[in-house]
C-alpha cells in the first residue's frame, strides 16, 4: 500500500515545474520565467514562476508551494470535514497560462497532495488536480484532442475513472451565477486516495505528464493564427468570466487565501487584461456565438 512519501513528492513537483516551465518557454520562443521563491508564514514556502508579455503567452503562471499549517482551512476537503482545525502540510504545483492569440485556449492545471495530523489517530492524506481547457474560438479537434488526452490519463485507473471525473469537472468549472461553463473542462478530482499511497501517487503524476501531452500541440496549432481587434477585443470579454469564477467560486483561491497563503501567487492566475460589457450578445451564427451556443455546453467530447 505505501506510506505517505512527501520527499518523493516534492521531488517529483519541483521537476515537473521545471518541465513544464521549459516547454512553455520553447513554445513562446522569446520569453524566460521570472522566479519568486518565498516563505509561508506557517512553515515551508514556494516558487512562483510568471512570464509576462512576451510572443505567445501574455500570462503565465507555473507555481510550486510546500506549506505547513496549524489549521487546516474547512474549504479543503469535502470529504473530511473532521480534519478541519488540525495540523496539516500541502504541496502542489499550479498553473494557468494566458495566450496572447485569441485562437489559443487557456489552460489550467494542478495536482497536489494534502496530509492533515490528527491529534490521536493516524495521519489523512489525499491528492488532488485536473486540468481544464477555456477556448475563446471552438474548434471541434482540439476538444476532441484534449479529452483523449484526459481519458488517457484516467485509462490505467479503472475504466469508469475518467467519465466521473470528466463529468465532476464540468460540475465545478461553471459559473452557476451566469448558468455557463467557464470552459470545455477536462478532468477534476479532490480527496483522491484510491488503492491507497503509491498508486495514488501515480495517477497523480499520470494527470500531470497527460497535461503537457494536452496542451503543448494546442499552442503548436493556434499560436501563428493571425487575428484582428475582433478576436482580440473577444477574448478580453471572455477572460472577465474566468476572472468571475476565480473570485467567486474557486476553491483553491478561497484556501489559499484562508490559509495565508502569498497573495500575489494566488492571484498570478488572473489574466493581465480582461473586460466587461454590460448585457453584450454575440450576434447570431458568428464564431463568437458558437462558442456559448455549442462549446461551453457539457458534452462527450469523445462519441
Amino acid at each position: 500500500m505505501g506510506s505517505v512519501d512527501v520527499p518523493a513528492i516534492a521531488a517529483y513537483l519541483t521537476d515537473l515545474q521545471d518541465r513544464i516551465c521549459a516547454m512553455l518557454e520553447a513554445e513562446d520562443g522569446e520569453g524566460r520565467f521570472v522566479e519568486d521563491p518565498w516563505q509561508h508564514h506557517g512553515g515551508g514556502g514556494g516558487r512562483t514562476r510568471v512570464l509576462e508579455a512576451s510572443a505567445v503567452i501574455e500570462r503565465g503562471a507555473v507555481n510550486f508551494s510546500h506549506v505547513q499549517g496549524t489549521a487546516l482551512p474547512g474549504t479543503a476537503s469535502a470529504r473530511h470535514p473532521d480534519v478541519a482545525g488540525c495540523r496539516f502540510e500541502a504541496l502542489g504545483v499550479s498553473l494557468v497560462i494566458h495566450p496572447q492569440n485569441p485562437y489559443v485556449p487557456t489552460s489550467h492545471a494542478n495536482v497536489r497532495l494534502f496530509v492533515a495530523q490528527r491529534p490521536d489517530a493516524a495521519p489523512v492524506w489525499w491528492f488532488g488536480g485536473g486540468f481544464d481547457l477555456t477556448p475563446y474560438y471552438g474548434f471541434d479537434e482540439d476538444c476532441q484532442f484534449w479529452h483523449r488526452q484526459a481519458q488517457a490519463a484516467c485509462a490505467p485507473f479503472g475504466d469508469g475513472l475518467y467519465p466521473r471525473l470528466k463529468r465532476w469537472c464540468d460540475e465545478y468549472f461553471c459559473n452557476p451565477h451566469r448558468a455557463e461553463q467557464r470552459g470545455i473542462g477536462g478532468i477534476f478530482f479532490d480527496d483522491y486516495d484510491s488503492g491507497g499511497f503509491d498508486q495514488a501517487f501515480a495517477f497523480m503524476r499520470s494527470v500531470g505528464e497527460h497535461y503537457m501531452g494536452a496542451y503543448q500541440p494546442l499552442l503548436t496549432r493556434r499560436k501563428n493564427m493571425p487575428f484582428g481587434p475582433r478576436e482580440r477585443d473577444f477574448q478580453l470579454y471572455r477572460r472577465g468570466r474566468y476572472v468571475e469564477f476565480n473570485l467567486l467560486h474557486d476553491r483553491g483561491t478561497r484556501f489559499g487565501i484562508q490559509s495565508g497563503g502569498r497573495a500575489e501567487s494566488i492571484l498570478v492566475s488572473m489574466p493581465a487584461l480582461a473586460a466587461w460589457r454590460y448585457n453584450w450578445q454575440a450576434e447570431p451564427g458568428t464564431p463568437e456565438a458558437a462558442l456559448t451556443e455549442k462549446y461551453l455546453q457539457p458534452r462527450d467530447w469523445l462519441g
